[in-house]
């Protein structure tokens, strides 16, 4: 059956509005059972019973009920990791930046944020056996820094061929939230097609700092990041995708003791992501990742080094 047919398979759902959903990004039953009814009702036009009735059958089909920890476990099993270019690194992460999640990497300026992002696109691409998971990335680039010139030394590093790697990561320049947020959707509607498993986003909340401005607009902030962040998510599911984030810092006012470096986003942030990295500076060229927040692995911290063929161990 054809993504087109499958859905065409649900109640109230005709040609016409499957090609609606199709072109909104919602190709398949999966995409559809995770949708609320409030986006089915934006796409297509129907009213909100028709909606939640179309999203139920969905469920119903796929048997979006509970499941045993065992068959959990089972699931679990599908996801893949991807090397970071630091054993130190993939050591603390339980052996790489995990699919089906989000990973947050925060921190200050020159502290490594960009270049693990430009590193994992890289080794994203490599056979599984050589710590990648064989597949596209997506790079949504919000403050200008992506550089294809750091990609060129990261493939000779590990022994792959620049232009191919090159031709396997899509860029895209995000000009404000409205377009950061357009172009995770436009990264959804490519996924299977272009065999897509990796998003990043560098930085998540440039844009939302700069044109959310003022405690008055702190609520309306959170809303739009909230949703952004529910997006990628799903993104992660649908896909068994890894997402990474990079995020930006600031320092509390009152914090007198200790480190006062937090991140950006709050408390919508903080849960939103499944595994959090805080990335600050160490002795000479030393940069220090710490496992910040995780559902699995333990608190612990580790040293790497920015090389010229990117993220390597001290």
């Amino acid at each position: 059956m054809s993504e087109s047919e499958d859905l065409e398979s649900l109640p109230g759902v005709g040609p016409a509005t499957a090609e609606k959903l199709r072109e909104a990004g919602y190709l398949n039953l999966e995409s559809v059972a995770v949708a609320t009814p409030q986006e089915v009702v934006a796409v297509t036009g129907l009213g909100d019973t028709i909606a939640a009735k179309i999203i139920q059958a969905a469920r119903k089909s796929l048997d979006l009920g509970f499941k045993s920890a065992e068959e959990v476990l089972k699931d679990r099993q599908n996801t893949k990791k991807i090397a970071t270019g630091s054993k130190n690194i993939d050591n603390i992460l339980g052996g790489g930046i995990e699919t089906s999640a989000m990973i947050e990497f925060f921190g200050e300026f020159r502290t490594g944020k960009t270049q693990l992002c430009h590193m994992c696109t890289v080794t994203a691409q490599l056979p599984e056996e050589e710590g990648g998971i064989e597949a596209k990335a997506v790079y949504i680039d919000s403050e200008g820094t992506f550089r294809p010139e750091r990609i060129i030394s990261m493939a000779q590093r590990v022994g792959k061929d620049p232009q191919e790697i090159m031709k396997g990561i899509y860029v895209a320049r995000a000009f404000n939230t409205d377009h950061q947020i357009a172009l995770a959707d436009k990264a959804a509607k490519m996924a299977k097609e272009k065999n897509i498993r990796l998003l990043v986003i560098d930085s998540l909340t440039s844009h939302f700092r700069a044109e959310y401005v003022g405690r008055e607009s702190l609520a309306s902030r959170q809303q739009m990041l909230n949703k952004h962040l529910h997006q990628l998510l799903r993104f992660a599911e649908i896909n068994n995708a890894a997402v990474i984030v990079a995020n930006q810092v600031m320092a509390r006012p009152d914090a007198f003791f200790g480190d006062p470096t937090i991140a950006v986003g709050g408390h919508v942030m903080a849960h939103a992501a499944t595994t959090r990295v805080y990335l600050r500076k160490g002795k000479g060229e030393l940069r220090v990742a710490r496992i910040f927040d995780s559902p699995c692995l333990p608190e612990s911290e580790t040293t790497f080094k920015i090389a010229e063929g990117g993220i390597i161990d001290p």
